[in-house]
């Protein structure tokens, strides 16, 4: 806008005098955010009809008035860090890269005071780094923050990153803090960062003095539970190495802290994650007789990173065939826990825990999850989400894996059990029952209600049903094993999604699971018969068919037998094939067309006689 432009909206609106500033910056190129469609640019002013036109993401060319304008929109200085990611990107993903630290400062400049509140910060630069890498990307340059002395960091989320006029160590900006508390876990956490941070050698005469601070939470605050209590005892004696303190009869020690069995479970609920794995050498060394038994309780309770700590610490010290036994039993007992069921499904492709989670991947396994999953949801309040159910459904080979070795019964009962579950949504119970139809076609009628009883029937002779009988026992008690078996073999392999045998033997699977469940289906729906009900009234299943072609009188006979009956070479007809349907229902005289060896020819029913009969002449 020009200076006319602005002269005659402050004209109009007396109000916005004080505004002129601010209406003078929005010239065309000027990039703004705004309340509502978020960043933007000013292409420019049509002075027609007084309107901006901002380009915004998804929306160019959006006509806006100047007027409300002012109170909705703000005109970012050329330096801000959204700006020059638009004018200067080379340089800005540079920063990203490998400088995201002097990407935080050159932020922070744009902002008076060189402040901003930790969620104003992390807004921008989400739009910055982008929405999927943000919150990685920003976890690895807090640390790094931490220890430059050009940031200030903020220890509350309202409170401020500034950028100092002075560079201030970290070590002694700690300090100063961990001087001006009296919070016991406040303090824990300074030594913490203290910890983190590389301390010169002039800083260690300091170390004393927090040492001593922390050695007196530990002992005497009333703040702490046993968990915190615990970490900073940990704290303390690895401040104590450095300055190489003998830590031996300092009280409390971390044994005794840990030296309740009862307690250890909620104290492991608590602990920092990086202090997991030391807590578990603490038990054992405290609790050198009953280790096993109390790692594989808190194993059996554990949750997150923690259940993996748990795993790793029991394989490492020889107890791998006792952790496969009690993943065996508590699966039976449905005992196992949404935690770690979570964690043998993630790793069941594992080459490392591949002996150790074979033989859980059952149908049994699935069953389970159903229960904890339900569980889950019946305890927790409000919509509050459920990683067991989130992981069940993102992974599109689960279900297959854990049906591989079961029947349709057994794939109905759990159907029937992700119906009734309360963990999903009923979008999402249909997604998941897909899959389970797609390896079990009967399953259909879970969705669609109607009964098998209602599917239309067929005869089929005895001989023919023993014939496809043995067919089905020969699949489920010896092929699907015999593929199981493979694809256990090939899981100790590891992940064996690049590998041509893993796929060849899944593949194998999704064949023989459709034929299991096309056989169950026709064995369902098949009526045996022995013909001995068939008339030679007409054509009907069971008669044997004397045609006369009409063009040359030449003579042929057919039986019309059962379903699964054709005998092309013995002229056998199933009644079910198209040539058997044309026959049905003539009678002796009558002509029917019918399409034999390619050509179309016109035949005459000579006569009719029963199967039965035939077959004793």
């Amino acid at each position: 806008m020009n200076s006319e432009a602005i002269n005659a909206i402050i004209a109009k609106h007396s109000a916005l005098k004080a505004s002129k500033a601010k209406l003078e910056a929005m010239e065309p190129g000027s990039y703004v955010v705004h309340r509502s469609w978020g960043f933007g640019q000013i292409k420019e002013y049509d002075e027609s009809d007084q309107k901006l036109v901002i380009d915004f993401k998804g929306k160019k060319s959006h006509r806006m008035d100047p007027v409300f304008c002012v109170t909705s929109l703000d005109v970012l200085p050329a330096r801000h860090i959204l700006a020059r990611k638009e004018t200067e990107p080379a340089k800005i993903k540079e920063l990203i890269e490998d400088d995201p630290v002097q990407l935080v400062i050159d932020t922070l400049s744009a902002y008076p005071n060189k402040a901003a509140s930790a969620i104003e910060l992390e807004i921008v630069l989400s739009q910055v780094v982008g929405e999927e890498k943000f919150k990685r990307w920003f976890s690895n340059v807090k640390k790094q923050l931490i220890k430059d002395p050009r940031v200030g960091v903020p220890v509350k989320k309202t409170d401020c990153y500034v950028v100092r006029d002075e560079p201030v160590s970290a070590e002694s900006e700690i300090m100063e803090e961990f001087a001006n508390t009296r919070s016991a876990r406040r303090r824990i956490s300074l030594a913490e960062d203290l910890l983190a941070a590389s301390i010169k050698e002039e800083a260690k005469q300091s170390l004393a003095q927090v040492l001593g601070g922390i050695t007196e939470a530990v002992r005497d605050s009333n703040q702490l539970d046993p968990a915190e209590r615990l970490y900073g005892a940990f704290v303390r004696d690895e401040l104590a190495k450095i300055l190489g303190h003998d830590i031996s009869s300092v009280n409390p020690n971390q044994s005794e802290l840990i030296k309740e069995v009862r307690g250890l479970s909620a104290i492991a609920e608590k602990i920092p994650v990086h202090f997991q794995s030391r807590f578990l050498d603490l038990v054992k060394e405290t609790h050198p007789l009953e280790w096993r038994e109390i790692v594989f309780a808190l194993l059996k309770t554990s949750q997150g990173k923690f259940t993996t700590e748990c795993i790793n610490f029991l394989m490492e010290n020889g107890q791998a065939d006792e952790l496969a036994a009690a993943l065996k039993r508590w699966k039976t007992e449905q005992n196992l826990r949404a935690p770690v069921l979570l964690w043998v499904i993630k790793n069941r492709h594992s080459k490392k825990f591949a002996k150790l989670l074979n033989e859980l991947i059952t149908p049994r396994l699935l069953g389970a999850i159903f229960f904890a999953i339900d569980y889950e949801a019946l305890q927790s309040a409000g919509t509050r989400r459920i990683p067991l159910a989130e992981a069940l459904s993102d992974d599109a080979d689960l279900i297959s894996d854990l049906l591989a070795t079961a029947d349709t019964e057994t794939a109905r009962d759990l159907g029937n059990s992700l119906l009734l579950n309360q963990g999903f949504e009923e979008l999402t119970k249909k997604s998941l029952l897909a899959r389970f139809i797609k390896l079990f076609p009967s399953l259909q009628t879970l969705v669609s209600g109607e009964a098998e009883a209602k599917d239309e029937q067929f005869l089929v002779s005895r001989e023919s049903y023993e014939r496809k009988r043995v067919e089905y026992e020969d699949i489920v008690s010896r092929r699907i094993p015999d593929n199981s078996k493979a694809i256990a073999a090939a899981r100790e392999h590891g992940d064996l999604r690049e590998n041509s045998e893993f796929k060849m033997a899944k593949q194998d699977q999704s064949v023989l699971m459709a034929q299991k469940a096309q056989l169950e289906r026709d064995l369902a729906r098949a009526r045996i018969t022995d013909f001995t009900d068939a008339t030679t009234d007409q054509v009907s299943v069971g008669t044997v068919v004397d045609l006369r072609d009409v063009a040359n009188g030449k003579a042929v006979r057919y039986s019309l037998l059962g379903a699964w009956d054709s005998d092309p070479d013995n002229h056998r007809i199933a009644y079910k094939t198209p040539l058997g349907q044309a026959l049905l229902g003539k009678k002796i005289g009558e002509h029917v067309r019918l399409k034999i060896g390619g050509a179309h020819q016109e035949f005459q029913i000579a006569g009719i006689t029963r199967f039965v009969d035939a077959q004793k002449g």
